[in-house]
Protein backbone atom coordinates (compact mmCIF):
# COMPACT_ATOMS: atom_id res chain seq x y z
CA UNK A 1 0.00 0.00 0.00
CA UNK A 2 1.70 3.23 -1.60
CA UNK A 3 2.38 5.93 2.07
CA UNK A 4 -0.01 8.96 1.33
CA UNK A 5 2.11 12.11 0.70
CA UNK A 6 1.61 15.35 1.08
CA UNK A 7 0.17 17.24 -1.97
CA UNK A 8 2.61 19.50 -3.86
CA UNK A 9 2.80 22.78 -2.81
CA UNK A 10 2.17 25.69 -4.93
CA UNK A 11 4.73 27.63 -6.50
CA UNK A 12 4.09 31.57 -4.40
CA UNK A 13 2.20 33.56 -6.41
CA UNK A 14 3.99 36.83 -7.68
CA UNK A 15 2.95 39.97 -7.27
CA UNK A 16 -0.94 40.56 -8.89
CA UNK A 17 0.65 43.93 -9.57
CA UNK A 18 3.28 44.71 -12.49
CA UNK A 19 6.73 45.96 -11.52
CA UNK A 20 8.11 49.04 -13.93
CA UNK A 21 10.67 47.36 -16.20
CA UNK A 22 14.35 48.21 -14.90
CA UNK A 23 15.67 51.54 -16.03
CA UNK A 24 12.23 52.89 -17.03
CA UNK A 25 12.62 56.37 -17.88
CA UNK A 26 10.09 58.17 -16.24
CA UNK A 27 10.34 56.30 -12.61
CA UNK A 28 12.97 57.92 -10.22
CA UNK A 29 15.31 55.32 -9.24
CA UNK A 30 15.28 54.16 -5.24
CA UNK A 31 18.44 55.65 -3.86
CA UNK A 32 18.27 58.88 -5.28
CA UNK A 33 14.14 59.69 -4.13
CA UNK A 34 14.54 62.39 -7.20
CA UNK A 35 10.70 62.84 -6.87
CA UNK A 36 11.79 64.30 -3.70
CA UNK A 37 12.85 67.56 -5.45
CA UNK A 38 9.21 68.55 -7.02
CA UNK A 39 8.42 68.71 -3.38
CA UNK A 40 11.24 71.12 -3.01
CA UNK A 41 10.29 72.73 -5.89
CA UNK A 42 6.62 73.82 -4.38
CA UNK A 43 8.40 74.30 -0.97
CA UNK A 44 10.38 77.02 -2.77
CA UNK A 45 7.91 79.24 -4.83
CA UNK A 46 5.76 79.87 -1.60
CA UNK A 47 9.01 80.44 0.32
CA UNK A 48 9.94 82.93 -2.64
CA UNK A 49 6.44 84.62 -3.59
CA UNK A 50 6.72 85.16 0.43
CA UNK A 51 10.28 86.75 0.50
CA UNK A 52 9.32 88.58 -2.96
CA UNK A 53 6.38 90.63 -1.38
CA UNK A 54 6.57 90.79 2.36
CA UNK A 55 7.91 94.06 3.39
CA UNK A 56 11.24 94.17 5.08
CA UNK A 57 11.70 90.77 4.13
CA UNK A 58 11.80 91.16 0.66
CA UNK A 59 15.03 92.79 1.13
CA UNK A 60 16.87 89.98 2.26
CA UNK A 61 16.82 88.11 -1.18
CA UNK A 62 17.72 91.66 -3.15
CA UNK A 63 20.82 90.18 -4.58
CA UNK A 64 18.91 87.26 -6.10
CA UNK A 65 16.35 89.45 -7.35
CA UNK A 66 18.80 91.42 -9.32
CA UNK A 67 20.26 88.42 -11.04
CA UNK A 68 16.62 87.51 -11.80
CA UNK A 69 15.41 90.90 -13.12
CA UNK A 70 18.88 91.63 -14.49
CA UNK A 71 18.33 88.51 -16.64
CA UNK A 72 15.34 89.28 -17.65
CA UNK A 73 16.37 92.39 -19.00
CA UNK A 74 19.43 91.26 -20.41
CA UNK A 75 16.78 89.20 -23.17
CA UNK A 76 15.19 91.86 -23.81
CA UNK A 77 18.26 93.96 -24.74
CA UNK A 78 19.43 91.08 -26.46
CA UNK A 79 16.17 90.63 -28.57
CA UNK A 80 15.76 94.17 -29.19
CA UNK A 81 19.54 94.67 -30.84
CA UNK A 82 18.88 91.51 -33.05
CA UNK A 83 15.95 92.43 -34.35
CA UNK A 84 17.30 96.35 -35.17
CA UNK A 85 16.18 98.60 -31.99
CA UNK A 86 18.13 101.20 -30.27
CA UNK A 87 18.43 100.72 -26.18
CA UNK A 88 17.49 104.25 -24.73
CA UNK A 89 17.42 102.93 -21.10
CA UNK A 90 17.71 100.53 -18.76
CA UNK A 91 16.53 99.81 -15.42
CA UNK A 92 17.57 97.03 -12.79
CA UNK A 93 16.20 97.32 -9.30
CA UNK A 94 15.03 95.33 -6.56
CA UNK A 95 12.38 97.68 -5.47
CA UNK A 96 10.98 98.90 -8.70
CA UNK A 97 11.38 96.20 -11.08
CA UNK A 98 12.89 96.28 -14.15
CA UNK A 99 12.48 98.10 -17.34
CA UNK A 100 13.92 98.31 -20.68
CA UNK A 101 13.12 101.24 -23.21
CA UNK A 102 13.76 100.75 -26.77
CA UNK A 103 13.50 102.65 -30.05
CA UNK A 104 12.71 100.58 -32.92
CA UNK A 105 13.06 96.66 -33.74
CA UNK A 106 10.21 94.32 -33.52
CA UNK A 107 8.19 94.83 -30.26
CA UNK A 108 6.33 91.43 -30.27
CA UNK A 109 9.85 89.57 -30.53
CA UNK A 110 11.50 92.07 -27.89
CA UNK A 111 9.02 91.56 -25.56
CA UNK A 112 8.35 87.78 -25.68
CA UNK A 113 11.94 87.28 -25.21
CA UNK A 114 11.90 88.56 -21.37
CA UNK A 115 10.08 85.48 -20.17
CA UNK A 116 10.59 82.95 -22.23
CA UNK A 117 14.35 83.96 -21.17
CA UNK A 118 13.85 83.77 -17.67
CA UNK A 119 11.73 80.50 -18.34
CA UNK A 120 14.66 78.86 -20.08
CA UNK A 121 17.30 79.79 -17.80
CA UNK A 122 15.19 78.73 -14.96
CA UNK A 123 14.81 75.36 -16.39
CA UNK A 124 18.57 74.99 -16.46
CA UNK A 125 19.30 75.69 -13.12
CA UNK A 126 15.95 73.33 -11.94
CA UNK A 127 17.84 70.80 -13.64
CA UNK A 128 20.79 71.21 -11.40
CA UNK A 129 18.35 69.78 -8.59
CA UNK A 130 18.49 66.36 -9.81
CA UNK A 131 22.72 66.37 -10.73
CA UNK A 132 25.49 67.96 -8.57
CA UNK A 133 27.70 68.19 -11.92
CA UNK A 134 25.14 70.26 -13.33
CA UNK A 135 24.88 72.10 -10.12
CA UNK A 136 28.89 73.21 -10.08
CA UNK A 137 28.78 74.36 -13.75
CA UNK A 138 25.39 75.95 -12.76
CA UNK A 139 27.00 77.84 -9.92
CA UNK A 140 29.85 79.74 -12.26
CA UNK A 141 26.88 81.43 -14.47
CA UNK A 142 25.48 82.22 -10.65
CA UNK A 143 27.84 84.06 -9.95
CA UNK A 144 29.07 86.13 -12.31
CA UNK A 145 25.13 87.34 -12.76
CA UNK A 146 25.58 87.85 -8.55
CA UNK A 147 27.97 90.42 -9.82
CA UNK A 148 27.16 91.96 -12.63
CA UNK A 149 24.21 93.91 -11.51
CA UNK A 150 26.23 95.78 -8.92
CA UNK A 151 27.43 97.89 -11.38
CA UNK A 152 24.12 99.68 -11.87
CA UNK A 153 23.71 99.62 -7.40
CA UNK A 154 24.88 101.55 -5.01
CA UNK A 155 23.13 100.67 -1.72
CA UNK A 156 25.06 99.16 0.72
CA UNK A 157 23.01 96.36 2.18
CA UNK A 158 22.57 94.86 -1.56
CA UNK A 159 26.36 95.24 -1.24
CA UNK A 160 26.99 93.46 1.50
CA UNK A 161 24.20 90.58 1.11
CA UNK A 162 25.91 90.15 -2.38
CA UNK A 163 28.97 89.38 -0.87
CA UNK A 164 27.53 87.14 1.80
CA UNK A 165 25.51 85.29 -0.74
CA UNK A 166 28.77 84.78 -3.12
CA UNK A 167 30.55 83.47 0.40
CA UNK A 168 27.45 81.20 0.77
CA UNK A 169 27.84 80.06 -2.86
CA UNK A 170 31.45 78.92 -2.13
CA UNK A 171 31.03 77.62 1.14
CA UNK A 172 28.28 75.07 -0.67
CA UNK A 173 31.39 73.71 -3.07
CA UNK A 174 32.51 72.06 0.24
CA UNK A 175 29.61 70.35 1.87
CA UNK A 176 28.69 67.21 0.69
CA UNK A 177 31.25 67.52 -1.90
CA UNK A 178 29.64 70.22 -3.54
CA UNK A 179 25.56 68.21 -2.94
CA UNK A 180 24.22 71.25 -2.07
CA UNK A 181 25.00 73.55 -4.34
CA UNK A 182 22.03 71.63 -6.10
CA UNK A 183 19.30 73.29 -3.70
CA UNK A 184 20.91 76.82 -4.01
CA UNK A 185 20.86 76.27 -7.86
CA UNK A 186 17.59 75.10 -8.12
CA UNK A 187 16.07 77.92 -5.51
CA UNK A 188 17.57 80.06 -8.25
CA UNK A 189 15.77 78.08 -10.78
CA UNK A 190 12.28 78.31 -9.42
CA UNK A 191 13.12 81.89 -9.06
CA UNK A 192 13.71 82.82 -12.59
CA UNK A 193 11.14 80.02 -14.11
CA UNK A 194 8.61 81.73 -12.38
CA UNK A 195 9.32 85.34 -12.65
CA UNK A 196 5.96 85.72 -14.19
CA UNK A 197 4.35 85.45 -11.11
CA UNK A 198 6.45 87.83 -8.98
CA UNK A 199 6.23 90.07 -11.50
CA UNK A 200 2.70 90.30 -11.74
CA UNK A 201 2.66 90.60 -8.04
CA UNK A 202 4.96 93.15 -7.85
CA UNK A 203 2.18 94.90 -9.98
CA UNK A 204 -0.79 94.12 -7.73
CA UNK A 205 0.54 94.51 -4.30
CA UNK A 206 3.20 97.01 -4.61
CA UNK A 207 2.26 99.17 -8.07
CA UNK A 208 5.70 99.51 -8.69
CA UNK A 209 6.67 102.16 -11.52
CA UNK A 210 8.49 99.58 -14.10
CA UNK A 211 4.80 98.27 -15.14
CA UNK A 212 5.00 93.92 -15.98
CA UNK A 213 5.32 92.88 -18.92
CA UNK A 214 1.75 91.00 -19.05
CA UNK A 215 0.75 94.92 -18.76
CA UNK A 216 2.87 95.84 -21.50
CA UNK A 217 1.05 93.07 -23.56
CA UNK A 218 -1.72 94.46 -22.63
CA UNK A 219 -0.56 98.04 -24.28
CA UNK A 220 0.35 96.40 -27.10
CA UNK A 221 -3.02 94.32 -27.55
CA UNK A 222 -5.82 96.31 -25.95
CA UNK A 223 -8.51 94.13 -26.75
CA UNK A 224 -6.67 91.61 -23.96
CA UNK A 225 -6.71 92.58 -20.41
CA UNK A 226 -3.17 92.31 -18.80
CA UNK A 227 -4.62 89.47 -16.37
CA UNK A 228 -5.16 87.01 -19.32
CA UNK A 229 -1.98 87.83 -20.32
CA UNK A 230 -0.75 87.01 -17.03
CA UNK A 231 -2.55 83.89 -16.92
CA UNK A 232 -1.25 83.12 -20.45
CA UNK A 233 2.30 83.72 -19.11
CA UNK A 234 1.98 81.39 -15.67
CA UNK A 235 0.83 78.81 -17.83
CA UNK A 236 3.22 78.72 -20.27
CA UNK A 237 6.54 79.23 -17.57
CA UNK A 238 4.57 75.95 -15.61
CA UNK A 239 4.69 74.20 -18.81
CA UNK A 240 8.25 75.39 -19.11
CA UNK A 241 9.07 73.95 -15.05
CA UNK A 242 7.04 70.86 -15.63
CA UNK A 243 8.92 69.81 -19.01
CA UNK A 244 12.46 70.68 -16.95
CA UNK A 245 11.43 68.39 -13.90
CA UNK A 246 10.43 65.74 -16.22
CA UNK A 247 13.92 66.16 -18.05
CA UNK A 248 15.55 65.96 -14.76
CA UNK A 249 13.70 62.43 -13.62
CA UNK A 250 13.95 61.44 -16.96
CA UNK A 251 17.83 62.09 -17.50
CA UNK A 252 19.63 62.04 -14.05
CA UNK A 253 19.02 58.94 -12.43
CA UNK A 254 21.80 58.09 -11.12
CA UNK A 255 22.75 56.45 -7.63
CA UNK A 256 23.91 59.27 -4.72
CA UNK A 257 27.41 57.12 -5.18
CA UNK A 258 27.57 57.89 -8.64
CA UNK A 259 26.37 61.07 -8.57
CA UNK A 260 29.58 61.93 -6.40
CA UNK A 261 31.62 59.69 -8.36
CA UNK A 262 31.12 62.13 -11.79
CA UNK A 263 31.10 65.25 -10.12
CA UNK A 264 34.41 64.48 -8.26
CA UNK A 265 35.35 64.42 -12.06
CA UNK A 266 35.28 68.46 -12.22
CA UNK A 267 37.19 70.69 -9.81
CA UNK A 268 36.84 67.79 -7.14
CA UNK A 269 36.50 69.22 -3.12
Amino acid sequence: MATPTRPPVAPPLGSQFPTAAPGSSIEPSGEQARVVVLYVIIAFAVVIFGFWNVPGVRNCINPLKLFTIGWHELCHIAAAILSGGRILKVTIDPHVGGATIVEGGKPVFILASGYIGSSLLGGLFTLAGWDTLVAKIMSFVLAIGLIMPLALVRDKLTILLTIIYEALLIGFWFVDHGGALRWYCLFIGVMNVLFVLWDVADDKFFHKSNDSDATQWSILYPSTRPHHWALFWIVFQLGVLAAFSVLGIMVFKRSDAEMTAEAASFLPT
